[in-house]
């Protein structure tokens, strides 16, 4: 399939339990992410994020400071979820949606979360693994796959929509599968009850003394 060349990679990072690595090279493995990289896992939609040089250019940053494995040289901020990317000749990357500009970025620079909005980055999953290397082209081959939404609370609301009839999921394991903060599990007691009673019961805390299947997320990514 033929794409639209959009930029390159000007730079790659590993992100291990020590710290970042930087690399020339790096492995993507299918369907979890970047071989080494903490960040790797099958059932989640963050295996890797793509960062554009241009924030860093724009806001004056320090390396590393948006926390990216793929710095290129195009505007991330224009990606769309469902997106398919090829980089180089094998690796293909699904698009899942903005990284949110978190307030952890503000130790950087005050009010950096806010200034950066939409431009900290593009989450995305491994469809195709493959090498990577600094240089490579990246091509856009459009929306190929099932776009998944911004706002976190509908994504929260899309998963629990494909927890198999008479199963439950942990609020862990959702907040993994939404790809969210194990803090925000917090808030999913009172979410859940605003999205109406047919998710009622679908979620529960590891605690919970339910019996039914505990669905970990198997197949959802393949939908």
């Amino acid at each position: 399939m033929q794409g639209r060349d959009i930029g390159q990679v000007t730079a790659l990072t590993i992100r291990t339990a020590a710290g970042s690595l930087n690399a020339d090279r790096a492995r993507l493995i299918d369907g979890a992410g970047i071989d080494g990289d903490v960040h790797a896992d099958p059932l989640s939609p963050r295996q890797l994020l793509l960062a554009s040089a241009q924030a860093y250019d724009q806001f004056s940053l320090p390396p590393h400071a948006l926390r990216e494995n793929l710095l290129v040289d195009f505007d991330t901020s224009t990606l769309v979820s469902g997106a398919v990317l090829r980089i180089g000749g094998e690796v293909r990357l699904r698009l899942m949606f903005q990284c949110e500009a978190c307030g952890q970025l503000d130790i950087q620079q005050s009010g950096l979360s806010r200034k950066l909005g939409t431009r900290r980055g593009m989450l995305a999953r491994v469809l195709a693994g493959g090498l990577v290397q600094r240089g490579d082209r990246v091509q856009d081959l459009g929306v190929l796959e099932a776009p998944w939404p911004e706002d976190w609370r509908r994504r929260i609301a899309q998963v629990l929509d494909a927890v198999p009839p008479g199963a439950v999921i942990e609020y862990k394991q959702l907040a993994r599968l939404a790809g969210v903060q194990p803090s925000y599990c917090r808030a999913f007691p009172r979410l859940i009850d605003s999205l109406g009673e047919r998710y009622a019961a679908k979620a529960i805390a590891a605690r919970s003394a339910s019996m039914r299947h505990r669905w970990n997320g198997e197949g959802l990514f393949e939908r």
